[in-house]
């Protein structure tokens, strides 16, 4: 196999760890020093050889720990996956585009045999070799939706489209940054998004809406999200929030680089041939301070950002009480130098810190 799978932890004793490829490869949200909400939507037709956007379903060395995370998360919570009747069709699909997609763009990790509806599923890092009935359930260990995002990195919400709009009507929902899929099944999509601040009067989500009706198959589309995390925790839950939310008054300024992650999320959206629903794979990416600190662009760039965001926002994504202890850390890190457009990290012709 061409990836070394880390063996790790994201809870008790978070032995999560970026390798030096995977902080070069981490998808930093910010092209510019400011950030408000936008669209930003783009389309998911590759990117840069070994970047998360390169293949349609990045699978990385946090693979094999993530999904064993999950499966913890799903025994002791199994309504964080859920699926309405009407949308086992959607869910068939699903399956369909993760093991064709997997099994092309890592042929060493993942085989998909097909012989008409007599399919041969191998999940090499995983251990997994099932043969079933593609479009009958009872030749599954679970749901087709269940058995395979058990199976693959980040969430994934299965929207329906019916009446001009998307309905949250199932989902695999376990690294999710505070929200419950329990309380937004069912739900359209203003209604799930209405929490978010300030996005509403800019019209943000009524373009998105439009943009996401309009997906046709064949042409994903993908954008980038962010929050903050404490501690390199995947579960982010409401549910669990007596458990995660009480972190945060552990940082200290000696432990802040350590312990204070960027969550980012690669979000796309596929549209799926047989039932016209929607995917929105939603995958999460950790990064601390600290190694975020080793590219000189990410650390100007992250301060000037965090420094400058309303604080409407900053209260929203969680972070509003210990924003100047993080300013303190990321100051160090900001020598005032321009920095290049765009997100990549430019190691090898952005200036070295000055200070």
């Amino acid at each position: 196999m061409t990836i070394q799978f880390n063996d790790e932890t994201f809870r008790d004793d978070y032995s999560f760890h970026n390798s030096e490829r995977a902080i070069r490869r981490f998808p930093f949200p910010f092209d510019k020093d400011s950030y408000m909400y936008a669209v930003n939507m783009e389309q998911h037709r590759g990117g840069p050889a070994d970047s998360v956007y390169e293949k349609r379903f990045d699978v990385d060395e946090h693979y094999v720990s993530e999904m064993r995370d999950r499966a913890k998360v799903l025994a002791d919570d199994p309504l964080r996956c859920q699926s309405l009747p009407h949308m086992t069709l959607a869910g068939w699909d699903l399956l369909e585009l993760i093991m064709v997609s997997k099994s092309e763009d890592y042929p060493d990790l993942f085989e998909l045999h097909r012989d008409g509806d007599q399919w041969r599923w191998i999940n090499k890092p995983l251990g997994i070799d099932d043969s079933f009935t593609f479009m009958d359930e009872t030749t599954l260990p679970y749901g087709p939706m269940e058995y395979i995002t058990r199976q693959s990195q980040g969430d994934f919400a299965v929207l329906d489209q019916r009446d001009d709009n998307l309905w949250m009507d199932a989902g695999m929902i376990t690294t999710q940054a505070d929200w419950s899929l329990d309380f937004d099944i069912g739900m359209n999509f203003f209604e799930w998004h209405a929490p978010v601040p300030l996005a509403h009067e800019k019209g943000i989500f009524v373009r998105a809406l439009k943009f996401l009706l309009n997906i046709q198959q064949g042409a994903p589309a993908r954008r980038l999200n962010w929050t903050m995390t404490v501690n390199p925790l995947l579960d982010t839950s409401p549910e669990n929030y007596h458990k995660w939310g009480i972190q945060k008054t552990s940082l200290t300024p000696d432990n802040i680089g350590a312990k204070q992650h960027l969550r980012v999320e690669l979000q796309t959206f596929f549209r799926l041939p047989r039932s016209n629903a929607l995917v929105f794979p939603i995958r999460c990416y950790l990064c601390s301070f600290q190694d975020l600190m080793t590219a000189p662009k990410w650390g100007r760039r992250l301060h000037r950002v965090i420094r400058d965001l309303p604080e409407e926002l900053a209260t929203y994504k969680g972070f509003i009480d210990n924003r100047p202890m993080m300013l303190d850390y990321l100051s160090q890190f900001d020598d005032g130098l321009p920095t290049s457009n765009g997100i990549w990290p430019e190691f090898e012709t952005e200036p070295p810190l000055q200070k």
